[in-house]
């Protein structure tokens, strides 16, 4: 396994975010997550993008982490939140989330930031049971969708 840097508009990027997309679309029946997000978010300092390589040199996992700090939304100062956390299906079961999550934690700590947060949904059990066995509790709703129902919220010290 090569886990890589990449822009967030890579096309490794934006293949494995369209299918992060259908995937969220098959869960909830809507149109994706609507979070708005720009590529300058995932360049570091403010944040880092990362895809997974298998043997054959395909991508099958990705996640980022994007600079928050104190704002309207409910962030707090220091915070990096999780995006984009995705596994193709026929890598899943490999331990490739937690390789990734790991990668990304210890970016976000050498970049001085100071907790990690993220926001999931009810209909990604899978998600919730990766976050919580790797040491995250729920927190305060923050976020684009902080006002729905089915959103989960949690946060670890980094």
């Amino acid at each position: 396994m090569n886990i890589r840097r990449v822009a967030f508009d890579h096309p490794d990027a934006v293949k494995l975010n369209d299918e992060v997309q259908a995937e969220y679309h098959e869960r909830y029946g809507d149109g994706g997550d609507a979070t708005p997000l720009d590529p300058s978010d995932f360049t570091p300092p403010n944040g880092v993008y990362l895809i997974a390589y298998d043997a054959q040199d395909r991508p099958v996992a990705t996640g980022g982490w994007r600079s928050q700090d104190k704002n309207d939304e409910g962030n707090e100062d220091g915070d990096a939140e999780l995006k984009r956390m995705f596994v193709v299906r026929e890598a899943r079961g490999n331990g490739l989330a937690r390789r990734v999550l790991a990668a990304l934690e210890d970016d976000a700590r050498a970049a001085g930031r100071t907790r990690m947060v993220l926001e999931t949904g009810t209909q990604q059990p899978e998600a919730i049971a990766l976050y919580t066995s790797s040491g995250y509790e729920p927190c305060a709703k923050f976020g684009y969708y902080r006002f729905h129902d089915g959103s989960r919220c949690f946060a670890k010290p980094l």
